[in-house]
């Protein structure tokens, strides 16, 4: 009998190591947007060779920390009840949304940094298509501006989630008022226009 790993314990470690140096970077990146490749190793309990034999690069565990992170934001989403009042549930969404945002303010401040906004933006379509959904539906009831597309709408939902999330790194807004100011914005930005 041997003491050396099979092939599967090895696969399984490798999946263990994977995930905890996901975990570990985007808790590293919470707390400081700019966390070194070796604090993320040290926090995920591996050394070096191991993150860069998993993650060839900070770009490409980035990427990974978004896409699991984005994965964790729909499995919050998706049981939001946005049925009823479009009004309504478009406040809901800006609210539990922005709650979202704002624990994940230091990875999102890393990947602008270094995933650029259309790598960031594919990693936001499925929320996207899910405000947009519920915009048309505002729209098509004569609740929300048909003047302005639900495309557009939509984007700009996701730029002042985003903006705020900035203002509040940059210490020009705290994140009481953030959570004052979106729902306000943002229903001011949708509402209809009286004719």
């Amino acid at each position: 009998m041997t003491d050396e790993p099979t092939g599967q314990n090895r696969r399984a470690d490798a999946q263990r190591n994977r995930a905890a140096i996901i975990d570990a970077a985007v808790a590293c990146l919470a707390a400081n947007a700019r966390a070194s490749m070796t604090e993320i190793a040290q926090a995920a309990g591996v050394g070096r060779v191991t993150l860069y034999g998993h993650f060839a690069s900070r770009r490409e565990l980035l990427d990974a920390a978004a896409a699991q992170t984005m994965r964790r934001v729909e499995e919050e989403l998706g049981p939001l009840n946005l049925d009823g009042d479009p009004s309504e549930a478009l406040d809901l969404l800006v609210r539990s949304s922005w709650r979202i945002v704002d624990n994940f303010h230091g990875l999102l401040a890393a990947t602008d940094d270094e995933l650029g906004s259309d790598r960031i933006r594919e990693h936001h379509d499925a929320t996207l298509l899910r405000v947009r959904a519920l915009i048309e539906r505002g729209q098509k009831a004569g609740i929300f501006r048909t003047d302005l597309t639900s495309q557009w709408l939509a984007g700009c939902f996701f730029s002042l989630l985003h903006g705020a999330a900035a203002e509040i790194r940059a210490g020009r807004l705290t994140e009481s008022d953030a959570a004052k100011a979106l729902p306000a914005t943002i229903k001011s930005l949708t509402a209809r226009t009286p004719a």
